[in-house]
């Protein structure tokens, strides 16, 4: 799992991504594959119920996104200098206080399912449907944050193949027990849209159940012995460091998901429709958003393995390649997304006006998704040596004071085509931000270990 750095850095970038890529592919297929089973076993107002209920599982989901940011850089720079015991101390404490929010997801969900479905102004016709896949989602909320958690922490090692066999085992479980749940074969109860949670629930305890076996196989430094168990608790001097670094960036994430939410608001008033065609989009947009962050994950790492090995000088060309896989590798999928429109969003929805309206907006979103991924990188590399609440403050400006607003004027003079050209306008206003913080300011700063 050692960086080979003596091999150029666009095969170390690959290596490191490919089976990033690849998860995050599994990822969004095992999501895609619920909405296409939804869509075409229950129709389209059921696929209305289980979208409305992503920005809320993103809530969540982002915390924790915040706090393996924090944990894969001080993980990184630890790997880096080759402190072992260091990786288990932080691995166990942010494991912990993982799990702890992944109790608080379940408990409000149980407590407030129906008035949070009611507040984002889930459609009255499917309100009673969503508000039961609500429940359950929220229920196995824990395991899922956990498994999300530790996949995070392995890529701080360099670890990208574990996380994507895991998920290869949790995508097979879902491919098969979702349609099996759902039409009730071999005498299974017939579950409706609750099936893809239920799925979602045994596949996690398979792929958590794997990860570890083949992690004690492997001798891995983040295998569970003795050493993880006695970190597994609220060490106050490391997650203080986790912290500095996953607040500020879980806070860019959770105003990302408030602002999916008054988004998501916005859509729903068009009906029933148009939020079925937010949750077909959501789906394409996904497969091509998280190779783009993927690739400002590898760079946070990699810088942060430069950083701890003392190696600063590979900061920049790290940045570099970093920019140029985004714009080949993220300018190829959006083509494909182009060119595949049609048939890709037939896989979602069955009704002919709600296709092609979800089709004008994919055309209308697809591509602001390169400049997305740009702005991401920068960021990424400046989150290497700690620095986040500047790149952070740029992100939350960008989305309250830029997207909202925009988006809603956008609405009333164009519709609902109007919500998705405010992506694209904060978008260019995040990069546009972040190259200039980071060329005036970043740059001139020393950069130091954090561990």
């Amino acid at each position: 799992m050692q960086t080979p750095t003596q091999r150029p850095l666009w095969q170390i970038y690959l290596i490191f991504l490919a089976p990033m890529v690849l998860s995050n592919f599994l990822q969004s297929f095992s999501g895609t594959l619920n909405g296409i089973y939804v869509g075409q076993l229950l129709g389209t107002q059921a696929l209305a119920a289980v979208s409305g209920m992503f920005p809320i599982v993103f809530f969540f989901i982002a915390l924790v996104i915040g706090l393996g940011a924090g944990a894969s850089v001080l993980i990184g720079q630890a790997w880096g200098a080759r402190e072992t015991s260091m990786v288990k101390q932080i691995t166990g404490a942010t494991l912990t206080l993982g799990a702890l929010v992944g109790l608080l997801a379940a408990v409000l969900g149980s407590l407030f399912a129906r008035p949070a479905m009611q507040a984002l102004g889930t459609p009255v016709d499917v309100l009673d449907e969503a508000v039961g896949y609500a429940r359950v989602m929220m229920l196995i909320m824990p395991l899922l944050l956990v498994f999300i958690l530790f996949t995070q922490l392995l890529r701080g090692v360099s670890d990208t193949v574990s996380p994507l066999l895991a998920l290869m085992v949790s995508t097979a479980v879902g491919l098969l027990l979702t349609p099996a749940l759902i039409l009730g074969w071999a005498g299974l109860p017939q579950m409706g849209i609750q099936s893809a949670a239920v799925a979602g629930l045994f596949g996690n305890v398979l792929a958590m159940v794997f990860l570890v076996l083949r992690l004690r196989h492997k001798n891995h430094v983040m295998a569970p012995d003795r050493d993880l168990w006695l970190a597994l608790r609220l060490n106050r001097e490391i997650l203080a460091k986790v912290l500095r670094i996953g607040l500020p960036t879980g806070l860019q994430m959770v105003v990302l998901s408030l602002s999916e939410l008054v988004i998501l608001a916005l859509v729903n008033s068009h009906g029933s429709q148009a939020t079925a065609a937010y949750g077909a989009v959501t789906q394409i947009v996904n497969y091509v958003q998280f190779p783009a962050l993927s690739i400002a994950i590898t760079a946070s790492i990699l810088g942060a393995q430069a950083i701890g090995a003392g190696r600063v000088e590979r900061i920049g060309p790290i940045l570099r390649t970093g920019l140029l896989i985004n714009l080949c590798l993220t300018g190829t999928l959006i083509l494909l997304g182009y060119v595949l429109s049609d048939w890709l969003l037939g896989l979602f929805i069955t009704d002919a006006q709600a296709h092609m309206r979800a089709e004008h907006l994919l055309h209308i979103m697809l591509w602001s998704i390169l400049v997305f991924g740009f702005q991401s990188a920068i960021g990424g590399i400046m989150r290497a040596s700690g620095v986040v609440l500047v790149p952070m403050s740029i992100t939350v400006f960008c989305v309250l004071c830029i997207e909202l607003p925009v988006a809603y004027a956008l609405n009333a003079h164009f519709g609902l085509e109007g919500v998705w050209m405010a992506f694209l306008v904060t978008y260019i206003a995040m990069l546009i931000m972040q190259t200039a913080y980071y060329r005036l300011v970043w740059r001139h700063k020393p950069i130091q270990r954090l561990v």
